[in-house]
């Protein structure tokens, strides 16, 4: 299979990384600097209890990334472990995928068949606190360490959720090991496969040709129609979304990753041949649709090889770069912004449905958005 060698979470190891931008030529970050080394060194000599240098120039770095975007944050150990883990497949935890938005901690998508799903967890709810404790102020980081826990264990969270009775949800939620079910698949009548795929990780690409063959042979012939339900799926890694949407097409622009310099953009286009040849696919997507999987319906909607269903999605189109530090730390700092080939910014604007169908369950009988996605093969 093909390969690309973008990550959605691009990992790298810049020990130099400050010393390369032109920003420290400008004056007002030398003064900048005399300050904090002014502050540094009145806090070492005069607060009443003693402090490491250690810990408040790491105090200083975080203050540093909490004054950017959401995504661009501060990693202790911990966090950089736990930034690895979410790309391998299982974790401990309450399987929830969240992010900050407009200041407020917000679920992207509950993991499917997670604890957090299990215990009536949505898509667009606002975490207000954990374990009794404010979320104000908290970085996604700090609330991921905050929520993952060993298994057996609880951690209690408060939801604000709009348009119901009541506004506040509590839930107590055991933690377990939560295993991402990357893809799973099957034939809903003659000659239409279905295939959901709940997460990018690192081997979704690989399973999902896998998944896609299998009904082929099921089918005993090639599939006429095709659903992609990637509804709740909240992303990952970008080189799987890239594999995918060139599975599906075999030439032009499929995404344009835009960055302050031609070394952190890039544009991707597909090569030649398909390893999915469907005639007629459908992709259903939701509010919990983000990042990696908002690429592959956005290049799969601008390039006409699929019909988006559904409502729209979360929003999320931004690439972050992982920089380790000394001492088993990182950072993560946003390095570009991800435009659909039609020149659609995906962040904070999201992919529009061609056909808007609010809803869904799994049954097809109980599942308006999956109806209406066979419906619409039907009529291709």
């Amino acid at each position: 299979m093909r390969k690309f060698r973008f990550f959605f979470i691009v990992c790298a190891l810049v020990p130099a990384f400050l010393l390369s931008t032109p920003l420290l030529a400008k004056e007002d970050t030398y003064r900048g600097l005399s300050d904090f080394a002014k502050a540094l060194n009145l806090i070492e000599k005069n607060y009443v209890e003693e402090v490491s240098s250690e810990q408040l120039a790491r105090s200083a770095i975080k203050g540093m990334f909490d004054s950017l975007d959401p995504y661009s944050v501060y990693l202790s150990s911990e966090g950089l472990r736990n930034l690895e883990i979410g790309t391998m497949g299982e974790f401990e935890g309450i399987g929830v995928e969240i992010t900050v938005r407009d200041g407020f901690l917000t679920v992207i998508s509950p993991i499917e068949g997670g604890p957090a799903q299990e215990a009536g967890v949505k898509s667009g709810d606002v975490i207000v606190s954990i374990d009794g404790e404010s979320t104000e102020k908290t970085n996604i980081v700090d609330a991921l360490e905050r929520i993952r826990g060993r298994e057996g264990t609880k951690v209690n969270i408060v939801v604000r959720r709009e348009g119901t009775k009541e506004e506040d949800h509590e839930f107590t939620i055991t933690r377990r090991m939560v295993k991402l079910r990357s893809v799973e698949s099957r034939l809903v009548e003659k000659d239409i496969g279905y295939i959901k795929l709940s997460q990018f990780h690192r081997d979704s690409a690989d399973e999902f040709l896998s998944s896609y063959r299998g009904l082929e042979e099921e089918n005993g012939a090639k599939l006429g129609g095709l659903v992609l339900d990637l509804r709740n799926n909240p992303g990952g890694l970008l080189e799987q979304a890239l594999a995918l949407c060139d599975m599906f097409i075999d030439k032009g622009l499929i995404l344009n990753v835009k960055g302050r310099s031609e070394r952190t953009s890039k544009e991707y286009f597909a090569r030649e041949g398909m390893e999915i040849p469907t005639d007629h696919v459908a992709v259903i997507v939701n509010q919990g649709s983000a990042s990696a999987s908002e690429v592959l319906a956005g290049a799969l909607k601008d390039s006409g090889r699929a019909k988006i269903v559904g409502t729209r999605t979360f929003g999320k189109g931004s690439v972050q770069s992982v920089i380790e530090l000394s001492g088993e730390t990182g950072v993560k700092i946003t390095t570009a912004r991800l435009l659909t080939p039609s020149g659609i910014l995906i962040d904070d604007k999201g992919i529009e449905p061609d056909i808007f169908v609010e809803g869904g369950e799994k049954d097809p009988s109980s599942d308006p958005q999956l109806a209406r996605a066979l419906e619409t093969i039907k009529r291709m």
